[in-house]
C-alpha cells in the first residue's frame, strides 16, 4: 500500500526492509566490482596454475627423456659404497643425465634401484628408464663379444680388447700377459710371456671382468684345446715339449694362408731342425718389429727371433696358433715318396725331404721343394708373377 508522510515522501511496500525479501535487496556498485575482481583473480590463478603445471611437466619430460639421439656409450663405475644419490650426482657430473634430483625422483616412483658394484655402459642423454634398466642388470650378466683371430700376438689381442671394451686397457693387458703372475700349464720355468698360450677365439667379456680375468679364460681354453689334441703325448712322440710344439704351431699360423699348406710347412720345420739348418722363416723377422721396415733391414737385425741368423726355434711363440695349426704341428705331412717328381735325379732318392717353400699364387698358397735348385727356380717364378719383392 502506498501513502504519503508528513514530509511528502511517497512510500512503497518494498521500502520497508521488514517486508522485503532478501533476494531483492540491491547491492552497491562497489560490491559488484569486488566480486568481479575476485572472480578474475581466481580465473587468472587457475590459468597460471595450468600453464605452470604444463611447463613443469614439459621440463620434467625433457629431463627424463632428453631431445635428440643418445650419445656413444661411456663406461660408468658403481662402487661398493654407492647409493642412488651418489650415483645420480656422479652421472650428472659426467654428463650422463641432465638432473640428479629428477633421476632420484624417477627411481623412487619406478620401483627403486638396487645397485651392484661394477662397470656399466651408459649412453649420455638416454631416457632415464634405459639408464635404470642398465643399472639394474648386474655387470656379470652384461657381455661384449670380442673376437681374437688366429695369428694375433698378445699385444694385438690387448688392442682388440681395448677397442671392443673401452674400459679395459691394452697396457694392463700386456702387463698381465708378461709379468709371470698368470701362468699356463704348458709354460716352462723361466718364461714369463704368455705369447702363444692364449687361445684365439670369440669370447663374451662381461662388464665385471678385468684384463687378467680375460687372460685366465684364454689360458684355460688353450689348455683345454691342447688336451683335446693330445698336445703333451704328441709332443713327446716328436721329441719336443708341449711349449715347443706351440712355438712350431705359431710359425705355421703366421706362414700358412691355405689349410693344405699347414702340414707341409710343419714338415719343413721339423726337417730343418733335424738337419740343424736355420729355419729361415720370414714371419719371425717381423715379430715385435715395425712391419713397414724393409725386409732387408729386418733380415740383418740381430735378435733371438732372427731365424736366418740363429738355428733352432725362436725363444717363444710369435703368435697365438689356432686349432688347425696345432693339429698340423702335431701331425706334419710325410716327405715326398721316392717316385715323386721332386725326388727324381737325387743321388739318394730315399733322402728326399721337404726343405723349402715359397709363395706360388695370390691366394697365399705355397710351392714346396727338396733342393736349393728347385727352390731358386720357384722363387724366380714367384718374382715373375709379382708375388715377391
Amino acid at each position: 500500500m502506498t501513502y504519503v508522510d508528513d514530509r511528502g515522501w511517497r512510500h512503497d511496500p518494498w521500502d520497508d526492509t521488514d517486508h522485503t525479501d532478501a533476494t531483492v535487496v540491491e547491492h552497491t556498485p562497489g560490491e559488484y566490482r569486488k566480486v568481479r575482481w575476485a572472480v578474475w583473480v581466481m580465473a587468472y590463478v587457475g590459468l597460471a596454475g595450468i600453464v605452470i603445471a604444463g611447463l613443469v611437466g614439459l621440463w620434467y619430460t625433457e629431463q627424463v627423456n632428453p631431445k635428440g639421439a643418445p650419445g656413444d656409450p661411456i663406461t660408468f663405475t658403481v662402487n661398493a659404497d654407492d647409493d642412488v644419490v651418489s650415483v645420480s650426482e656422479r652421472m650428472h657430473e659426467q654428463g650422463l643425465i641432465s638432473d640428479a634430483g629428477v633421476f632420484q625422483w624417477y627411481v623412487d616412483h619406478h620401483g627403486g634401484l638396487e645397485l651392484t658394484p661394477g662397470y656399466y655402459l651408459l649412453r649420455p642423454d638416454d631416457h632415464m628408464g634405459n639408464v635404470m634398466r642398465v643399472l639394474r642388470t648386474p655387470p656379470s650378466e652384461t657381455f661384449t663379444k670380442v673376437t681374437f683371430p688366429e695369428g694375433y700376438s698378445y699385444e694385438k689381442m690387448g688392442l682388440r680388447l681395448q677397442e671392443k671394451v673401452p674400459r679395459l686397457s691394452s697396457v694392463d693387458f700386456n702387463v698381465a700377459a708378461t709379468d709371470g703372475l698368470l701362468r699356463s700349464r704348458f709354460q716352462p720355468e723361466g718364461v714369463n710371456s704368455l705369447e702363444g698360450l692364449l687361445f684365439p677365439d670369440t669370447y663374451q667379456v662381461s662388464n665385471g671382468e678385468s684384463e687378467a680375468q680375460v687372460i685366465v679364460r684364454m689360458i684355460k681354453l688353450m689348455e683345454r684345446v691342447g688336451d683335446q689334441e693330445n698336445l703333451e703325448t704328441g709332443a713327446q712322440a716328436l721329441g719336443l715339449t708341449p711349449y715347443q710344439v706351440l712355438i712350431v704351431a705359431s710359425l705355421i699360423e703366421r706362414e700358412a694362408k691355405v689349410p693344405e699348406d699347414r702340414p707341409k710347412i710343419a714338415r719343413v720345420i721339423y726337417n730343418r731342425l733335424y738337419l740343424s739348418m736355420p729355419l729361415q722363416i720370414d714371419a719371425t723377422l717381423y715379430y715385435r718389429q715395425d712391419g713397414e721396415r724393409p725386409f732387408g733391414e729386418l733380415k740383418a737385425l740381430d735378435t733371438p727371433y732372427n731365424t736366418y741368423l740363429y738355428q733352432g726355434l725362436p725363444p717363444t711363440p710369435i703368435a697365438s696358433p689356432g686349432r688347425a695349426s696345432i693339429e698340423a704341428a702335431l701331425h706334419p705331412a710325410s716327405n715326398p715318396s721316392q717316385g715323386d717328381p721332386l725326388c727324381m735325379g737325387l743321388p739318394d732318392p730315399s733322402a728326399c725331404n721337404y726343405l723349402y717353400y715359397v709363395l706360388a699364387d695370390e691366394d697365399g698358397g705355397h710351392v714346396f721343394a727338396v733342393t736349393l735348385e728347385q727352390h731358386e727356380a720357384n722363387v724366380q717364378i714367384a718374382r715373375d708373377k709379382g708375388l715377391l719383392e
